[in-house]
């Protein structure tokens, strides 16, 4: 059965620290999609981030690309498999140079924080209990 995959293209000011960023926080980078303009980092078999100095983003789009340090873009949302695992890439994206959002939400069996990276990009980590989401 096909696999659809999510491909998620992001301006960056430096693909160099993003490049390096992600790799604290665990997740690989394929050397075959990346060069001096683009880092391509694997966050699972089908999702993929798509990191693009602003000149080659721009190659893409006709719109302005805005200041995600200002403005909102996107909210990208991760799962993780336990509370620990949210709290723990949390912490690496803070290690690493990123910036935690100070809300947390923890539903009990819902519990999630969120990171800005080095651009002010917004990753949501979320863990949801199994036995909910089963229903």
């Amino acid at each position: 059965m096909y696999q659809q995959m999510i491909f998620v293209n992001l301006a960056t000011d430096d693909v160099a620290a993003s490049k390096e960023f992600f790799g604290a926080l665990g997740y690989s980078i394929n050397p075959q999609f990346s060069n001096d303009d683009c880092t391509c980092v694997v966050i699972s078999d089908t999702i993929i981030a798509m990191l693009l100095s602003k000149k080659h983003y721009a190659e893409f789009t006709k719109k302005e690309i805005v200041d995600s340090t200002r403005t909102s873009e996107v909210l990208i949302c991760l799962s993780a498999e336990s509370r620990e695992k949210v709290d723990e890439l949390v912490e690496k994206a803070v290690a690493a140079g990123g910036t935690a959002s100070d809300r947390i939400q923890d539903y009990g069996q819902m519990y999630g924080r969120a990171f800005d990276d080095l651009d002010g990009h917004t990753w949501e980590v979320m863990w949801m209990d199994p036995a909910v989401v089963q229903g």
